[in-house]
């Protein structure tokens, strides 16, 4: 098996990395180092969570470790797709290069300006920064990228995701051709492909198998709901969560003692924790719509305890290595099956037991069949712990009771009804009587033309005159044309 002290290190890197407790690297770092080493172009393919950090800083400490900076001019670029990606690979350089005298500069948004320039103009050996900030001090004039000898490009499908890719190809453009290529990515779509054969000379290319399998350590638990119709779904949702967290804040079994909740979009990260927070839970959002001092302070509070609920985004909580979750939830399915191992993966670290819950719901079915192909298993279902109003056992009965009490109501007023109706229907089997002669109609009259018209008129409104009160005569009452007659006649005798 290999070892760290196998991997040509320097040695102030390898008592760095004893201090942190690590002593066997993944297979990421085990790939990468030593053709880093080399000076080699590096494209690592491998997801969050392997150890891809370790894998470039550790061999960037041993090659910096000889030489020294000038201002303006770094001498090695990390670009990470967020802040928090950032902060943490900087984190990282400040554990593992103990002892040595490389300085670091951290360019993210939030922060001003004045003080990244300070820190630039007295010269670094390690830039770390987001793609967007690095482009505005480079537009001010406040930074060269001419001396930069190594570049690490960190989640570099999650550049593609944000959109910058194109920032990136014109960062690759401000750096010299013959600086060496670290270039790392969880998958390799085509446009991120594309721009690795444009800038990466003859590659190292170590891929680790894709993560597809969710940690033992781990109880996962599928809430399925049937909303009562899509405008009630996020609300029944935020219910079913608060059900959950007072569910298992009592039990004895791994208590519920922190969670991150995560969400498809910002807005619903800002609903969520608002109502959480109503409902007297201590919980704060976290999205890369916030102020950066924010981010930084909500993520330090759910570390140090003082923060229990953390509803955040993707983007936000991509990467970030926080120990000590006891429960993940997902409130919206991810709509990336390989996002759904991420988050999980929150929780049940270091062998440590953890909870995960998913909330699905009668739309989520094509995202929920793309999550159990990837971890080929279907994700346990659980009991939904919150029953809408109106579904419950006691409102059940007493809609049946109610139901009971009325039935005899509506029989007698049946009952009634019929037996009115009985006069009306005998009434109306009673044979009318016979018409008599002298309101049958006569025969087409010489009348006024004026009284016929009136007459005309007064039948079309209803068949009938308004001052005629007679009976309604029905077809051609007693009196029959003569030329119809004769009509007969002739058809009869035909037939004769």
């Amino acid at each position: 098996m290999t070892s760290f002290s196998d991997l040509n290190l320097d040695p102030k890197v390898l008592k760095a990395i004893e201090a942190t407790g690590y002593t066997t690297p993944t297979p990421i770092q085990a790939g990468a180092i030593p053709p880093a080493l080399l000076g080699r172009d590096v494209l690592g393919i491998a997801q969050t969570g392997t150890g891809k950090t370790a894998s470039f800083t550790l061999p960037m400490i041993t090659m910096l470790a000889k030489g020294r900076a000038r201002a303006r001019m770094p001498r090695s670029l990390v670009l990470a797709p967020t802040r928090e990606l950032a902060a943490q690979v900087a984190e990282n350089f400040d554990n593992y290069a103990k002892g040595s005298r490389l300085k670091k500069a951290l360019l993210i948004g939030g922060v001003s300006f004045k003080e990244q320039d300070q820190l630039i103009d007295r010269g670094v050996d390690v830039l770390i920064a987001t793609p967007g900030r690095l482009i505005d001090h480079f537009e001010r004039g406040k930074l060269l990228l001419t001396g930069v000898e190594i570049m690490v490009v960190d989640e570099a499908d999650r550049m593609l995701d944000m959109g910058f890719i194109p920032d990136i190809e014109r960062i690759f453009e401000m750096t010299p051709f013959t600086r060496q290529t670290l270039f790392f990515s969880a998958t390799m779509a085509p446009e991120i492909e594309r721009i690795t054969n444009k800038f990466l000379s003859n590659p190292e290319k170590i891929e680790v198998e894709r993560q597809n399998s969710t940690s033992e350590t781990i109880t996962q638990v599928l809430i399925e709901h049937e909303p009562r119709n899509r405008s009630f779904a996020a609300k029944d949702k935020r219910e079913i969560l608060r059900a959950i967290i007072e569910r298992d804040s009592a039990q004895s079994d791994n208590p519920l003692r922190n969670a991150i909740i995560f969400c498809n979009r910002k807005t619903e990260v800002d609903v969520v924790a608002k109502s959480l927070k109503k409902h007297g839970y201590n919980a704060e959002p976290i999205h890369g719509d916030l102020e950066q001092s924010h981010r930084t302070r909500t993520l330090d509070g759910f570390r140090d305890g003082s923060i229990k609920f953390l509803v955040a985004s993707d983007v936000a909580a991509r990467g970030l290595d926080i120990p000590n979750v006891s429960h993940v939830f997902n409130f919206d399915m991810p709509s990336h099956a390989e996002d759904y191992v991420h988050r999980i993966g929150r929780t049940g670290r270091a062998g440590k037991l953890g909870t995960a819950y998913t909330i699905s719901t009668p739309s989520d079915a094509k995202y929920l069949d793309a999550i159990q192909s990837l971890v080929k298993a279907d994700i346990p279902r659980g009991e939904n712990p919150w029953t809408p109003p109106g579904k419950s056992p006691r409102d059940e009965a007493a809609k049946e009771d109610a139901h009971n009490a009325e039935e005899p109501k509506r029989t007698s007023s049946r009952t009634r009804s019929r037996s009115k109706a009985k006069p009306v229907q005998e009434a109306a089997a009673t044979p009318a009587p016979e018409t008599p002669a002298e309101t049958k109609p006569a025969a087409r009259t010489s009348e006024p033309r004026e009284e016929q018209k009136r007459t005309r008129g007064d039948r079309s409104r209803g068949g009938r005159g308004r001052n005629d009160n007679g009976p309604r005569v029905v077809g051609l009452g007693d009196h029959v044309p003569s030329f119809i007659e004769m009509s007969f006649d002739e058809r009869r005798a035909e037939t004769a």
